[in-house]
């Protein structure tokens, strides 16, 4: 079978590799459709995360695929469906967790922590499984991960129709996170300051704001009739981004924090006190929120696959990570593992 290593210094080498496995007693084995690029699996490209992963390695967690065999003692997943995996490998519980296991202490994540899906098939756990109805294909279940991340921060915020939002970033998350936002009921406004972002986001009907022509507390004033927003998503990473949000914010407003930011960075706290405002950060995603993801998808109310900017056979792993590189505007690009 055909797998992607990442061996460091920005390059990818596929091989040929034997077979798999057979799935332990819990465990599945997948013959992998698609698997999506993540930002994180940039950042590993680029070396960020050697730390982490063990060099060299197969990466890839956005994944969709079709059962090829299962372990003795699974029951609720047979061979030939259709399946998307969220990739969380649930370690021992730890006291601080609070229950939460999708963040817990001991967590792994499949593909950065584990061998991921960038191979003609793969092993996992079989309660990382969703299954996809059969009116949403292969591909376009290659979204349902990245969508599932913006549906737990919509979730989080609590939003409610008629809520006026905004989100900081029109990147991919940021773009999905609208489109999550507006399906909850929302009006929504995105920052954004590539032109290529801000006209795919014009295209799928959001109003766009790039701050560095435009006075965006101005704008979102205007776009709340003075009222500001209820729920501000930072999904951009930047310093500016940090800088405005408190000012976008009405009084008892909620920022939700998508974005990672490595780094300590200054934030207006006085706004949170004089404001009420509260800030909620959002990690990964819950199995209801692949369940929500999958049910925007095959709704087929928003225009997903807009998103994807390629789609490129396996053996063009590494021409693929250039193009993302030389291509800041891009959005989804997605890996095509099996026929």
């Amino acid at each position: 079978m055909k797998a992607a290593f990442y061996n460091g210094n920005k390059k990818f080498e596929v091989q040929q590799v034997t077979v798999a496995n057979k799935p332990g007693p819990t465990e599945v084995l997948l013959k992998v459709a698609y698997c999506g690029v993540c930002g994180t699996d940039i950042h590993i490209y680029h070396g960020n995360m050697d730390q982490r992963v063990q060099v060299p390695q197969i990466i890839g967690h956005e994944v969709s695929a079709t059962v090829a065999e299962v372990g003795d003692q699974v029951t609720n997943i047979a061979q030939g469906e259709k399946v998307v995996v969220r990739p969380l490998q649930v370690g021992a519980p730890h006291p601080s967790d609070s229950g939460y296991t999708h963040i817990g202490k001991n967590l792994k994540f499949i593909g950065i922590d584990t061998p991921g899906g960038m191979q003609s098939y793969w092993i996992v756990p079989a309660y990382t499984l969703h299954k996809i109805p059969t009116n949403l294909s292969l591909q376009d279940a290659a979204l349902v991960e990245p969508l599932a991340v913006a549906c737990h921060d919509v979730r989080l915020a609590g939003l409610s129709g008629g809520e006026h939002v905004v989100v900081l970033g029109g990147g991919p998350i940021g773009m999905l996170v609208a489109m999550a936002a507006r399906q909850a009921g929302a009006r929504v406004i995105i920052s954004e300051l590539n032109d290529k972002r801000i006209e795919l986001a014009r295209s799928l009907g959001f109003q766009v704001c790039n701050p560095l022509q435009q006075d965006l507390v101005k704008e979102v004033n205007a776009f709340t009739a003075n009222a500001l927003a209820d729920v501000v998503f930072e999904v951009s990473g930047a310093q500016a981004a940090l800088d405005a949000m408190p000012h976008l914010l009405r009084v008892r407003g909620k920022i939700v924090m998508v974005a990672i930011h490595p780094q300590a960075k200054p934030i207006n706290l006085f706004q949170f006190f004089w404001k009420e405002l509260q800030m909620i950060g959002a990690r990964v995603y819950e199995p209801e929120d692949f369940n929500k993801a999958i049910d925007l998808l095959s709704n087929q109310q928003e225009p997903f696959a807009k998103l994807v900017t390629e789609v490129a056979p396996l053996e063009n792993v590494q021409q693929l990570f250039e193009n993302i590189d030389q291509h800041p505007e891009g959005m989804k690009y997605l890996l095509k593992i099996n026929d």
